[in-house]
């Protein structure tokens, strides 16, 4: 049976949520603060602690089997691996921006200027998929300062609420990518066993998320109007009650659209409404 290793962020926005998923899969480590390598007790798997940046080229290279990191991050090192599951997390859009007080109102107004980022691979497909000759000013690290100082006209970085633009004096002014976490995979490894289960174990966990379990007691005039609501994994569970003619059906509904779910099963007819969340669904 072979160890699989999988790269995970050492410390950053991803790192708290890789180790979450990991542990929710029923993996079982300890002291993965103080070490850059952990191993799991209970599944043939070894964690590593990388930068996010070398992940992509890590997982490529079959020096890690596996790896969690931002699609951004796989799209700018231009790495050849699988994309194996979108996450959930660690969502973001990177995006260019100008100054408050630009002039510049549209794409094409970007012919001739400078702008600054720390992504100029994703940057400069973008320019030219648009037909934009701009110059790319590459910096590490807080790019949002580029435009205050004179270093370039505008920006381009990773934006999740807009508090840093704003506190800079930009705005954001053209979507350019959206990135969320992904599990990647080397593609030597697609085939192994332990990648499957693996891989099963986090969808299960990410279902369970995205749904609740709901029980509901409904009389049996109105059982069939709440069932048509209600098409639970695969049909709802109904369960006969002590009182004549009622009944409880069991069943799960998807988080996007538990609110309405729920208000459309009051007006059908449904009392007593439980809600409680689902650690892992398996199919």
């Amino acid at each position: 049976m072979k160890t699989l290793k999988i790269a995970i962020q050492k410390s950053g926005r991803l790192n708290e949520k890789s180790v979450e998923i990991l542990k929710n899969c029923g993996l079982s480590f300890e002291n993965y603060k103080s070490s850059l390598i952990a191993t799991v007790a209970n599944f043939p798997l070894e964690i590593l602690f990388l930068r996010d940046d070398d992940i992509p080229e890590y997982v490529q290279d079959g020096i890690a089997d596996l790896g969690i990191v931002g699609e951004n991050v796989i799209v700018e090192a231009k790495a050849e691996v699988n994309y194996l599951q979108k996450l959930g997390f660690g969502k973001c859009t990177l995006k260019i921006a100008v100054q408050a007080t630009s002039k510049i109102q549209n794409l094409e107004e970007l012919n001739g200027k400078a702008i600054a980022t720390s992504y100029p691979v994703i940057l400069e497909k973008f320019l030219k998929e648009k037909g934009i000759d701009a110059a790319i000013r590459t910096i590490s690290g807080s790019v949002e300062i580029g435009p205050g100082l004179g270093l370039s006209d505008a920006i381009f970085d990773i934006v999740s609420t807009g508090a840093t633009l704003k506190s800079n004096g930009l705005m954001p002014f053209a979507d350019v990518m959206s990135s969320e976490a992904v599990l990647i995979g080397n593609k030597s490894i697609l085939d192994n066993p332990e990648v499957a289960e693996l891989l099963q174990r986090i969808r299960s966990v990410l279902s369970a998320k995205s749904n609740k379990y709901v029980v509901l007691n409904v009389s049996k005039d109105n059982l069939q109007k709440v069932v048509d609501l209600l098409p639970g994994v695969k049909s709802p569970t109904v369960v006969p009650l002590f009182e004549p003619n009622w009944v409880a059906v069991h069943s799960v509904i998807a988080e996007a659209d538990f609110w309405d779910k729920i208000n459309s099963l009051k007006a059908a007819g449904a009392e007593g409404i439980l809600v409680m969340p689902i650690e892992k669904i398996i199919t």
